[in-house]
């Protein structure tokens, strides 16, 4: 049913499978626009169901909950992928889906990302995948240094573990849960990428530029738009790629594909997103379409309009880690020194319960160019007791 919905027009009610920030500010963004929209979510205190005139607090293979949530709404999107293959094919049966149930099945498994890349002949890492029970012994030695990974539900540096050397392997493994794995070959990085775009169900694409992701502890924590190592030959690259695997999953919606960039000059697919990416949470300061705009665009078949960066940006996470002091005590961070700081954006997601590592929100620093905007970034890191970048 994904593929053959016609134009949605505002006033109507859009669904979304999650409850969590994205949620919330796909929500916010389509109710901009006129529409209502319904959250499927069992948190009763979830971030986008603070802000949603539906709430349907249930588990997302609910049953009922699924019957409500397709009798009220004109379509129905994911704000993550780890949702049940059985509520999303149930969904696509009876709604217009977007994106499609095969597509999602693609992104929640490791070894199916690989296989679609080699498929379209996207280069990735060199890997193995090793099945519950797979013999270790004939695992190329090659791939040693390198990152175990669990096929499936991996997220945030979670679900994956350094294996040094072969020997490393089998209690790596084992320290997993012993479920599948992919084995990965520990690469030698200049930096990280991610594109962020959007597909039509005509087919149209548009893309953001790439930017520059830094990570700390396996978390993002920084995204520069534009990003200064970005050379141009190697942003073409990644958009096209991106292109090419958004068009061989025959995807809809906004999806976002992340890269390694080797110190050799290679580009490197890492993983898909198929929804808004944390990358991409610029997009709402700087430019004058945000990825959450072109999610509900796709889905409701309105016309995706080629995003145009207005601003350099810099968006810094802010994790749970900033509300504690140095002696471990509760405090609330300095937000009017922050806000004080011109083109400082702060977007806090309604999280009533901040812990370490836990996503609170976001500032995006945006200025008239790439220094600027880290400079404000720098001075936002220092008030907030921030390393620098």
């Amino acid at each position: 049913m994904s593929q053959s919905a016609a134009f949605i027009p505002p006033g109507a009610t859009l669904g979304v499978l999650g409850g969590g920030q994205l949620g919330r500010m796909f929500a916010q963004a389509a109710q901009s626009a006129g529409y209502g929209v319904a959250v499927l979510e069992a948190d009763e205190a979830a971030p986008a169901a603070q802000v949603t005139g539906i709430h349907l607090a249930a588990r997302y293979d609910d049953p009922l909950a699924l019957e409500q949530l397709a009798r009220e709404c004109a379509a129905v999107t994911v704000e993550f992928e780890n949702i049940p293959a059985q509520a999303l094919r149930w969904l696509d049966a009876r709604v217009p889906l977007a994106p499609a149930p095969q597509a999602v099945a693609v992104c929640q498994d490791r070894a199916q990302e690989k296989a679609l890349f080699a498929r379209l002949g996207v280069p990735c890492a060199p890997h193995a995948v090793l099945p519950a029970g797979a013999d270790f012994g004939a695992v190329s030695p090659g791939l040693f240094p390198g990152i175990l990974k669990t096929a499936r539900l991996g997220y945030d540096g979670k679900g994956q573990i350094a294996v040094p050397t072969a020997a490393d392997l089998p209690a790596a493994w084992a320290a997993l849960g012993g479920v599948d794995c992919v084995l990965e070959q520990r690469l030698d990085l200049a930096f990280e990428l991610s594109v962020v775009m959007a597909r039509g169900r005509d087919g149209a694409v548009v893309q953001f530029a790439p930017q520059q992701n830094l990570h700390r502890n396996g978390i993002l924590f920084a995204s520069l738009s534009p990003g200064a190592a970005i050379p141009p030959e190697v942003a073409q690259a990644a958009q096209a790629a991106a292109a090419t695997v958004a068009q061989g999953l025959d995807y809809v919606g906004v999806l976002c594909v992340e890269f390694f960039v080797l110190r050799d000059g290679r580009l490197l697919a890492n993983e898909i997103a198929p929804r808004p990416h944390n990358s991409g949470h610029h997009t709402i300061d700087s430019c004058t379409v945000s990825q959450f705009e072109l999610q509900w665009r796709a889905l409701v078949g309105a016309p995706l309009l080629p995003p145009r960066q207005h601003s350099a940006a810099v968006m810094l996470n802010l994790l749970g880690d900033l509300w504690f002091d140095a002696a471990g005590r509760q405090r609330e961070p300095d937000w009017a020194a922050v806000l004080a700081l011109a083109g400082a954006h702060l977007h806090l997601y309604g999280k009533r319960e901040p812990r370490k590592g836990r996503k609170m929100g976001h500032l995006t620093c945006t200025a008239a160019s790439a220094e600027a905007a880290r400079q404000t970034a720098l001075r936002a890191c220092d008030l907030l007791g921030l390393e620098p970048f």
